[in-house]
């Protein structure tokens, strides 16, 4: 019975990944891809920009995670860190199970050095700072769109609900934060009421429980800490908000840093809705060429925008895979030499 749901989930991502990119060639093909290319070219030297910009952002990424160690870390050097950082970013570009296995791998590459327990903890107050502060763009750029874009009144329904929703949650969780709610340990009790779940839940209940005590005691026992991680979030926001803009001032689509700041958290959206989407591959350019009209923007360059993003992850991605590649090797090599 394990064997067919495994393979019914396989299946089922497998048919969206190739729904994706169906929905991705479509869309380059519909708008041309002599007119992409054209797009492309304009970016030019541009694009060896986005890429120092994309590994500027892995760096500040990195900074904020290393905040959350609440461990003696003078034994793990900023280059292991940067690795295991860029490992974990490239299982994350396969979707939600990709992001699930590459916070499973961040923490197998702290080890020895950080205790599996310590680490676990680090990316579950990593993951909350980042999704948090995620909330807070995506809340803003729709409140932008609201006062900017000529909406229609059903639009203008949806946008004001999905900003509303989205600061309930931020709201939410300063409150848990400050009140000490156990929100995670309690919502995995009641799901592990289920038959199906019960075991595994009962297995995992001690790592969850420990993970969000220290989620919740952070900011009390590192307030430093606290403050530095929630300032290199924000930052690594803002790298993405000046990664939108520069790619539409090379194209000439002139338009304001307030603009950029609400395309980015209209895109955060569609990241949210395309998360079950491995990659998000189809849905991501779909909805960026959606998004850009509102802003006075051609579909054209918001695909182009949307490519110029991807190719950049793509890239970063690759070096990412060497790095666990190198690590892993490494990490062989020294047991073996434990051995002999």
């Amino acid at each position: 019975m394990s064997k067919f749901q495994s393979l019914s989930r396989i299946s089922v991502r497998l048919f969206a990944a190739t729904l994706g990119l169906g929905l991705l060639a479509y869309l380059v093909f519909r708008t041309g891809p002599e007119v992409v290319w054209k797009q492309v070219q304009v970016v030019g030297w541009g694009f060896s920009l986005l890429i120092i910009l994309g590994g500027l952002s892995q760096l500040v990424r990195t900074g904020a995670w290393r905040q959350t160690i609440t461990y003696d870390i003078k034994g793990l050097p900023w280059s292991r860190s940067i690795g295991a950082q860029l490992a974990s970013d490239a299982c994350g570009q396969l979707g939600f199970v990709g992001k699930m296995v590459g916070e499973g791998l961040r923490v197998s590459l702290l080890s020895p050095v950080v205790p599996v327990a310590r680490g676990i903890s680090s990316c579950a107050i990593d993951g909350g700072m980042h999704l948090l502060t995620a909330a807070v763009v995506a809340a803003l750029g729709i409140s932008i769109a609201l006062l900017h874009s000529p909406l229609s009144a059903q639009w203008r329904v949806y946008a004001l609900l999905s900003a509303g929703v989205l600061f309930g949650v931020v709201v939410v969780a300063f409150v848990a934060v400050a009140s000490g709610w156990r929100l995670m340990g309690n919502t995995a009790r009641v799901i592990g009421r289920l038959p199906q779940l019960h075991n595994w839940v009962i297995g995992k209940e001690p790592t969850i429980d420990s993970a969000e005590h220290n989620l919740l005691t952070f900011r009390n026992e590192a307030p430093a800490a606290f403050w530095a991680c929630l300032i290199f979030s924000l930052l690594w926001h803002a790298l993405a908000v000046l990664e939108v803009y520069l790619i539409l001032w090379f194209m000439r689509a002139r338009i304001a840093l307030v603009g950029a700041l609400a395309l980015e958290g209209l895109t955060k959206v569609i990241n949210l809705v395309g998360a079950l989407n491995p990659g998000n591959v189809g849905t991501y350019e779909g909805g960026n060429m959606l998004i850009v009209k509102m802003f006075g923007v051609t579909a054209t360059a918001g695909l182009t925008l949307a490519l110029c993003r991807r190719a950049r992850s793509i890239f970063w991605a690759a070096i990412g895979a060497v790095c666990m590649i190198m690590m892993k090797r490494a990490e062989r090599e020294s047991k073996i030499e434990v051995k002999a």
